[in-house]
């Protein structure tokens, strides 16, 4: 399955290169459904010496639409959410993005979870911006460069390690950070 969306995506963006990259990575960040992965694993599997700098690339580009997607949600975005949801609905992940702001970014951006809607969801709740864009950095720049580390010692074989257990991997991983952050809180105050 993954194989059949890694050659769409190289076929729609890929011959544009880096700059495909950047730009399926920022579209998708704020809006667009296709996350920027499978363009990253296929222009890093043609050209290994080079899957750092599009790791790099990867993570600007999803950085940056974020930000986009965050003025998206700034600028309006409160009042749409409470005409698709309750109004206690909305406080209660409101106070979720409160709480835990930096967690939830991180762990978005990380994890498999649809990072577009937590950067539209920050700017709607004005999350603190530079903790946002801090924590976006960071959970979009494991990720990518994590990739980046499997295809460089892995190859090919990423593919397959990718189609058989990356979400599950990713969605374990990003549990165990969420719960080791809770505790450090926990015993922090």
């Amino acid at each position: 399955m993954i194989q059949n969306f890694i050659e769409w995506a190289f076929r729609l963006f890929g011959h544009y290169g880096s700059f495909g990259l950047f730009f399926l990575a920022f579209i998708e960040s704020s809006f667009f459904p296709i996350p920027p992965d499978l363009l990253l694993i296929t222009l890093g599997l043609a050209d290994p010496s080079k899957v750092f700098f599009y790791a790099l690339i990867c993570t600007i580009g999803s950085v940056s639409g974020g930000i986009f997607g965050y003025l998206i949600g700034s600028y309006g975005g409160r009042p749409i959410l409470e005409k698709l949801f309750s109004k206690q609905k909305v406080d209660k992940v409101h106070n979720i993005f409160e709480k835990y702001e930096w967690w939830v970014i991180f762990l978005a951006g990380f994890t498999p979870m649809p990072y577009k809607l937590f950067t539209i969801g920050a700017g709607a709740f004005y999350i603190d911006f530079k903790k946002f864009v801090f924590a976006s950095i960071f959970g979009r720049g494991s990720r990518f460069f994590l990739i980046a580390v499997l295809i460089y010692y892995f190859g090919e074989a990423i593919v397959i390690f990718l189609d058989n257990n990356f979400g599950i991997y990713t969605l374990l991983l990003g549990l165990t950070l969420l719960l080791c952050g809770l505790i450090f809180k926990k015993y922090k105050k």
